[in-house]
């Protein structure tokens, strides 16, 4: 019985990610959650907005400025960033402040099908869920869908909502800056704001911009052989 549960639970995972391969999923397991847990707490002022759009109606300048801020390697793993995972068990190690090792494929994969915490078996899951999408998905839909379900503030998630809530433009007309600020505020949408930018999200907002430029432009995301950057 164990292995028909285990075969008919791989079945049906590895379905769901083929399907949302070419359909837009409608919601995350991630906005269920968030959802959930405000109208629980009946936290005030809170509001969720969302909305899908498609990679051809926002500009490259966003996936390049989430790659460029979040997972430079991007174009070129596997799903797993080796390198950051060896560097994050060796601050560990000693006694540095924990760091974050986790892909763009990673996150969609946690957002997309999972809920918050650090437990083994979350964290199971979401290796299994990552290779599921690096197998079935093209780089670019990753991105796509990470782009489109990501948080970018207090219940605004997506780009699309972000670019109505803070900038008040279609996706395909932000800036190389509107861009790189909304990647800036990626390590904590929550307590760092697009709309009242701290000096910390100033300062990433223009680190940001300078990689994107270094990794040569949108071609890193969108070329289907990018050059990987030297020295990294």
């Amino acid at each position: 019985m164990a292995g028909l549960a285990l075969l008919a639970f791989v079945a049906v995972s590895w379905l769901a990610v083929l399907v949302m391969r070419f359909v837009p999923p409608v919601t995350s397991a991630m906005m269920l959650e968030r959802r959930i847990e405000a109208a629980v707490t009946s936290e005030p002022n809170f509001h969720f907005s969302h909305r899908w759009v498609p990679a051809s109606e926002v500009t490259p300048l966003v996936p390049l400025a989430m790659v460029a801020g979040e997972d430079q390697k991007f174009p070129f793993h596997h799903g797993f960033d080796v390198d950051a995972i060896q560097d994050a068990i060796d601050a560990a190690d000693e006694g540095k402040r924990l760091r974050g090792a986790s892909t763009i494929s990673q996150q969609v994969a946690k957002n997309l099908f999972l809920w918050n915490g650090r437990s083994f078996i979350r964290k199971g899951l979401e290796a299994y869920f990552t290779v599921l999408l690096e197998l079935t998905w093209p780089k670019r839909r990753i991105v796509e869908v990470y782009m489109n379900i990501v948080e970018l503030g207090n219940g605004i998630y997506g780009v699309g909502a972000a670019s109505d809530a803070f900038f008040h433009v279609p996706p395909s007309r932000l800036s190389t800056t509107q861009a790189a600020m909304l990647a800036a505020v990626l390590p904590n949408p929550r307590r760092l704001r697009v709309d009242r930018p701290s000096a910390y999200v100033m300062r990433r907002t223009a680190w940001i911009t300078q990689q994107m430029s270094q990794l040569g432009g949108p071609a890193y995301v969108t070329s289907n052989h990018p050059v990987p950057r030297q020295g990294r």
